[in-house]
């Protein structure tokens, strides 16, 4: 089983790689697009700012191999914002595999929200073993909102996307590498699909 962690500067690519140590897969780190596009599954993590992000995937190409990819991929917490049509950090234009824009929460909730939240309405074969209310971890700002790729949701203020799938690509809002057995389960089904 190859898998690929892309490296491009903008993600917390350790604790995956950890992560899926722990459940016995050696992950490789790399932003080479001959590695990614010859991995059997592809991780594509994010942590910091949307148009900085962007910025680096372009200056390596990532931008136009990312939604190109046919094996399933899975977008982590900016990753997963990354892969939407637009976020409202920086106005920045996304790689458009989700058709959403991300939004910032309102000044009714304290932001980031950095928590534990119960997770609502998981489906697909990426929650297979995770229950509704179990718990997973959340750090961020912005969020996308529910659409019809939305596989589980969040309470914050407001219902959001806490996951989002369509056709091979996978996103999860929140941190699966820092959530626990919930987080452990939910990399063990994305290995499986």
């Amino acid at each position: 089983m190859d898998i690929v962690i892309i490296n491009y500067g903008a993600g917390n690519i350790k604790s995956i790689e950890f992560a899926l140590a722990r459940l016995g897969y050696q992950a490789v780190l790399s932003k080479d697009p001959e590695t990614i596009r010859k991995a059997d599954k592809v991780i594509f993590p994010g942590v910091g700012e949307a148009s900085s992000a962007m910025t680096k995937l372009k200056d390596s190409g990532l931008d136009i191999l990312i939604p190109s990819l046919i094996q399933p991929v899975l977008g982590i917490c900016l990753g997963m914002q990354l892969m939407c049509e637009s976020s409202e950090e920086g106005n920045t234009v996304g790689l458009g595999i989700f058709n959403t824009a991300v939004k910032r929460f309102n000044q009714e909730v304290k932001v980031p929200q950095i928590q534990w939240n119960a997770i609502q309405d998981p489906s697909s074969e990426l929650f297979n073993g995770i229950l509704e209310g179990d718990f997973i971890y959340m750090v961020h700002s912005y969020y996308a909102p529910l659409i019809e790729d939305t596989i589980a949701s969040c309470n914050y203020g407001i219902n959001y996307s806490a996951a989002l799938a369509k056709d091979n690509f996978y996103g999860t809002q929140f941190h699966p590498e820092k959530s626990s057995s919930v987080g452990r389960q939910l990399l063990q089904n994305f290995i499986n699909l």
